[in-house]
């Protein structure tokens, strides 16, 4: 009776555990809103990009990938550092998909970030992401390099959010995610 007992819970936590980095479009979690980073293109294969939600640090990753961020319904900041910093504001309701493609720009010393959010409307990025998502799995920071990032960037965080707030977003033009901007469902 225990080994069944044992075989079953080790089964419910393996798929659970599968399911967290699994290929695909996987909806948010009751209540929670995803956003999926997806850089479809080839070019600056060998450069990352470090990406935060407000004033955290979520995560890092280059070449021709995708990372799925959950994160709570309502306005949000997003952004990417690397020689710039870029960011987008998004109004996300529960339980909405949504895609941010990461763009490569060529820049003075190494290459810069865009982020543009999309729609099932712009026909062929979705359909670059969609493949890419559907073929891979998502790159996943640990846990571990999170937490020591947002301390080790905790005064860079600062900073830029500083600018943000108090220059940037006023001078530039930062693209936004819409709430209806999510990916219906029978899209994915």
């Amino acid at each position: 009776m225990k080994t069944k007992l044992l075989v079953i819970i080790t089964i419910i936590m393996l798929s659970s555990i599968f399911s967290l980095f699994a290929q695909g479009f996987q909806p948010p979690t009751e209540g929670k809103a995803v956003v999926y980073f997806v850089r479809v293109t080839h070019y600056g294969l060998a450069i990352s990009f470090e990406y935060f939600h407000q004033d955290k640090y979520i995560g890092v990753f280059k070449g021709q990938n995708y990372f799925r961020y959950e994160c709570d319904p309502g306005e949000q900041l997003f952004w990417a550092s690397t020689e710039n910093k870029e960011f987008v504001t998004a109004d996300l309701k529960a339980g909405g998909t949504y895609i941010v493609i990461v763009d490569v720009i060529m820049g003075a010393w190494k290459a810069r970030v865009g982020l543009t959010p999309i729609s099932v409307n712009d026909q062929k990025l979705f359909e670059r992401a969609e493949k890419l998502i559907n073929k891979k799995k998502p790159i996943v920071t640990s846990e571990a390099k999170i937490e020591n990032m947002n301390k080790k960037l905790n005064d860079f965080i600062t900073e830029k959010l500083e600018k943000y707030n108090n220059d940037w977003k006023n001078d530039k033009n930062f693209k936004h995610i819409s709430a209806d901007m999510a990916i219906p469902p029978d899209a994915l």
